[in-house]
């Protein structure tokens, strides 16, 4: 995997760049839309590439349940079994683990878990994880690591970043015995809940131990996000400027655009989606709940300043209409519009990046959104 850091913004220190492998490119700062298992909820390959959707992100834990990473394996890689000509990310797993604390026990060994499919008993070491994540072939694989909530204790997170640090030197070691570097790149993840020093540690340890790129876990989770930008800027710091840096499972607009300030080049998260199935749509005038009796008779688009098939050609009256109903098209173009928005806000960041006008540029768009919430 290559990465090239295009643009740097003079006043805040926002990237532009791209990450390029085995033929295919994704510009950053990039929006991984998630699809858990191997798909895009309601979506094609080909409405997410019109979308403008360059790297999509799977999940291992799911993708080893079912259909299980032989099968992947069979069809040449993650990308070729979703007939998917953009770059593909897979997560470890370690957030499935957090949330299902009740199925999982875990020691240094590995975690155990009981499947929510059918409750079957299963192991996985953080060795495992990366065999599994091989066969599966993702562009971009994650280490297993221990994804904690808040509040946390001192002690607590300080065991889960010693944690987190030994299965990520383990994962390495495999990574290299097999030789995935060939195809594949491995990311290092940074832990340490909303402890500075913590944070540090691993972000040096980690380094030490050499990854393609790193993400930061364990924020979103419960934290005040004055507490998760302060994370951000600490750790930022300590981490190659040659190689990406990952925020995990941030969503919300204005968290994406200060985040990208403070140095963070790739965000997933499952709101687009999951809102839009819901009919919570983003829009730029801030978010519209489309179920709403307010939209029975409003024969605007979504957003008049979207250029999304959705936007062209139906009204918000009609998509009301489609949902009351439990119509299938509710989804679909409501998650079309949803993940065309993330992208076209991706695209305006990066621009406002390579013409030095970020700084402006977020001071605008923040202000906007604070005054679409009053």
């Amino acid at each position: 995997m290559e990465f090239e850091v295009v643009h740097v913004d003079a006043k805040t220190g926002a990237r532009a760049g791209v990450i390029r492998n085995r033929g295919r490119a994704a510009k950053t700062p990039a929006f991984m839309t998630v699809g858990t298992q191997g798909t895009v909820k309601a979506l094609s390959p080909r409405d997410l590439k019109e979308a403008g959707v360059e790297i999509v992100l799977a999940n291992t834990y799911h993708l080893y349940l079912r259909p299980g990473p032989d099968i992947v394996a069979k069809a040449g890689s993650l990308a070729r079994f979703m007939s998917w000509d953009g770059l593909t990310l897979t997560d470890s797993g370690g957030f499935q683990i957090f949330s299902m604390a009740d199925l999982t026990k875990i020691e240094r060994e590995g975690v155990t878990f009981r499947s929510h499919l059918d409750g079957s008993l299963h192991f996985l070491s953080p060795e495992e994880i990366i065999e599994i994540q091989g066969k599966i072939g993702a562009d971009i694989i994650m280490v297993l690591d221990e994804c904690t909530g808040y509040p946390l204790s001192f002690d607590r997170a300080r065991k889960s970043a010693e944690l987190t640090i030994d299965w990520a030197r383990r994962s390495k070691d495999r990574f290299d015995e097999l030789g995935l570097g060939k195809l594949q790149a491995i990311f290092g993840i940074v832990q340490g809940s909303t402890y500075e020093t913590l944070r540090r540690r691993c972000a040096r340890a980690l380094v030490e131990i050499g990854f393609d790129g790193y993400a930061l876990g364990g924020l979103s989770v419960g934290e005040p996000k004055t507490a998760m930008f302060e994370m951000l800027s600490v750790t930022t710091d300590l981490l190659p400027v040659d190689k990406p840096r990952y925020l995990m499972g941030v969503g919300f607009p204005e968290d994406i655009v200060e985040s990208v300030a403070r140095g963070i080049d790739m965000f997933d998260c499952v709101m687009p989606t999951r809102n839009a199935r819901n009919g919570s749509l983003f829009t730029s005038r801030g978010k519209l709940v489309v179920k709403n009796a307010a939209y029975a008779q409003d024969f605007d688009p979504v957003d008049p300043e979207c250029d999304c098939y959705t936007c062209k050609h139906f009204s918000r009256a009609y998509l009301r209409h489609l949902f009351n109903a439990g119509e299938l098209l509710a989804p679909y173009l409501a998650t079309l519009h949803n993940v065309r928005f993330f992208q076209r806000l991706m695209r305006q960041i990066r621009q406002a990046i390579v013409e030095d006008s970020f700084s402006e540029w977020r001071e605008e768009f923040l202000a906007k959104i604070s005054s679409q919430k009053d």
